[in-house]
């Protein structure tokens, strides 16, 4: 009797701990796995793929598209929307909205000048103020000479004062100045393998936002585009770059390594684009110049390896339009490294120092192909002389 007295008790027992467990796991919710803050910030040799070499440090990574990007292999994957990714704006557009900024600049051109040439009497003193006012533009000295003894040639033979007349004069000369001849398209059309432009420039220019912008350029044109973050040296500039592509559905391609060889990057880089077979590669690079010997071989260095795999079509060398003197400077240091073959003018808007477009053209023999004129996304456009002259001029 007392025997299965207990056996029963033990029955019991156990039913009751049966439920009490039931219920205790239907009133909490089961937890959803570790906080991303507990995760291994690096995968261990046997979290790789069958077969994959064990991965070193300092590996090239492809940052991942964001969330909800199609592609080739998820053919389930939902329509990109709007809310996903941004739109860029058309270059089209921007050259029309960024002219409206440009105009903040045009007192030198269209007060100081026109009033100047427009006076009853031009005299030798009339005339040296508007050699001032051209130098302090930073049109540089050998155009400014130039221009100003056109301009005083052009003004005695007409014989008119009209400030209209006097504007389209000074209109043809700057055009002429600016140099309607060169070519200012980008060349990134080459149809069986990637375009591949290389983004050189001292820190502080605006390097890697400017290869940020113009990917959204590229964007816009429905190009596909990957990025490579070579500057390895400045913190935090593979995530900004990596930012600014994934805005607009662009990879790029980065160091889990800070301080890692750029040229084996740039390398990467390229290596990627050519087996997504995408339109263009851009690659930023380091910018350091307090040691100029390092900084430029690392640049022909970088330059050189991405040559074993593919040609480097473009090489932009980025300047900040307000430096001056400072800019040209870079510009020639740069230029004896690497073939620039293109300018980005950053920081164009707002300071009434446009001639330093000149300036440049006529010591690299190179032309301007882009300007910025804003701190927004799409604060960059294709350079074109005429809508530039004419922002300049317009009141």
């Amino acid at each position: 009797m007392e025997t299965s007295v207990f056996v029963t008790f033990i029955v019991l027992s156990v039913v009751l701990v049966g439920l009490l467990g039931l219920f205790l796991v239907k009133g909490r919710p089961l937890p959803t796995g570790k906080p991303k803050s507990e995760l291994p910030a690096e995968r261990d040799a046997d979290d790789l793929p069958p077969g994959a070499p064990d991965e070193p440090d300092g590996d090239t990574l492809v940052a991942d598209r964001p969330e909800g990007t199609p592609t080739d292999l998820d053919t389930d994957a939902p329509d990109l929307s709007v809310e996903t990714l941004e739109r860029p704006e058309a270059p089209e557009t921007r050259l029309a909205r960024l002219r409206a900024r440009l105009v903040k600049s045009n007192n030198i051109f269209s007060k100081s000048l026109l009033a100047l040439l427009s006076q009853d009497e031009i005299d030798d003193d009339v005339w040296d103020e508007i050699e001032e006012t051209l130098l302090s533009a930073d049109l540089g000295a050998d155009p400014t000479f130039e221009l100003v003894e056109t301009l005083r040639e052009r003004v005695k033979v007409a014989g008119s004062k009209e400030p209209e007349r006097v504007r389209a004069m000074l209109r043809e000369e700057l055009i002429k100045l600016v140099d309607p001849a060169f070519d200012r398209s980008l060349n990134v059309q080459n149809p069986g393998r990637p375009s591949v432009v290389l983004v050189v420039g001292v820190n502080g220019v605006g390097k890697t936002t400017t290869v940020g912008k113009l990917a959204r350029v590229m964007v816009a044109e429905d190009k596909d585009v990957i990025l490579g973050a070579a500057d390895t040296f400045r913190a935090a500039a593979a995530e900004q770059l990596t930012t600014w592509g994934s805005r607009v559905g662009v990879p790029t391609v980065s160091s889990e390594k800070e301080g890692a060889d750029p040229a084996s990057v740039a390398f990467d880089a390229v290596e990627k684009g050519i087996e997504l077979e995408s339109d263009v590669v851009m690659v930023d690079t380091a910018g350091r110049l307090q040691n100029k010997a390092n900084l430029m071989d690392e640049l022909g260095k970088v330059k050189r390896v991405i040559e074993k795999k593919s040609q480097v079509d473009e090489v932009l060398l980025v300047l900040d339009a307000t430096t001056g003197q400072n800019g040209l400077n870079q510009a020639k240091v740069f230029s004896e490294v690497v073939d620039v073959t293109g300018i980005v003018l950053t920081k164009l808007d707002g300071t009434a120092r446009g001639g330093i477009v000149v300036a440049i053209q006529k010591q690299l023999g190179v032309p301007v192909k882009l300007v910025g004129l804003g701190e927004g996304p799409d604060d960059l456009a294709p350079f074109d002389t005429e809508e530039f002259v004419d922002a300049l001029l317009e009141e």
